[in-house]
């Protein structure tokens, strides 16, 4: 079965915004791996202030990154201007096009994510295949529902965006293991590097294994397919 190197970035975001933008394309021609995650709303922040300026930098940087990315997958989430409202929008970039769209559909009430931006529909959330791998994504503070985590029941690789905080550090950790297990796939959580967030940038397995660092600013590891279905045949769930 086949083995998938994958790289999560760990980044602080940065102004102006094009900084950001340059880091992502720097790991992008840098890095041999070939599935890349960054943190949650990695290129402009949470700016709530400018958000017209952040939709339209994300705007920009989407069609950069599509004629960029090629053999290549990347995932992030970016502000997105929908017509019912704003919107924190993961995109998965893959083959020079984006090849699935997701809202973010928890939003966080303590960070008053609710009066800037509107949720995103549940049904959005669902799994989505690349070469034959089946993908499934939340955001961030999504990981805490567990309904969601049925919706992406047989995915074998589930990818977290986050911009998780440092007082709930270890509620990231347990749950993305947790899910890892529960759901037989492998979880990556790609999290802030900003001083209040928690880090914690992961890669948990399905047989509860763990990648995690804190310091680094590019976490790198191996998934094994082959691992995915050997637990499945071992330990059936349905």
């Amino acid at each position: 079965m086949k083995t998938i190197g994958a790289t999560l970035l760990q980044l602080n975001n940065q102004k102006p915004y094009e900084r950001n933008l340059q880091k992502i394309l720097h790991y992008l021609d840098r890095e041999k791996s070939e599935l890349l995650v960054a943190p949650e709303v990695c290129l402009t922040d949470y700016d709530y202030d400018h958000l017209p300026e952040a939709v339209a930098f994300g705007e920009e940087t989407e069609r950069i990154l599509c004629e960029k990315v090629g053999e290549k997958i990347l995932v992030l989430t970016r502000l997105a201007k929908r017509p019912e409202g704003y919107v924190n929008e993961a995109i998965v970039i893959h083959d020079h096009r984006v090849v699935h769209r997701q809202a973010k559909h928890r939003l966080f009430l303590l960070g008053e994510e609710d009066k800037h931006l509107i949720p995103g529909s549940a049904e959005e959330i669902r799994p989505f295949e690349i070469n034959g791998i089946r993908y499934g994504l939340m955001i961030c503070f999504e990981l805490r529902y567990k309904e969601l985590w049925k919706r992406l029941e047989g995915c074998d690789v589930i990818l977290v965006p986050s911009q998780w905080g440092l007082p709930r550090k270890r509620h990231l950790e347990i749950l993305a293991r947790a899910l890892g297990v529960m759901n037989q796939c492998y979880v990556l959580v790609a999290n802030s590097a900003r001083a209040d967030m928690a880090e914690s940038t992961l890669i948990a397995s399905p047989n509860g294994g763990l990648i995690l660092e804190d310091m680094k600013e590019a976490i790198r590891g191996e998934i094994d397919l082959g691992l995915v279905k050997k637990i499945r045949r071992y330990i059936r769930m349905n």
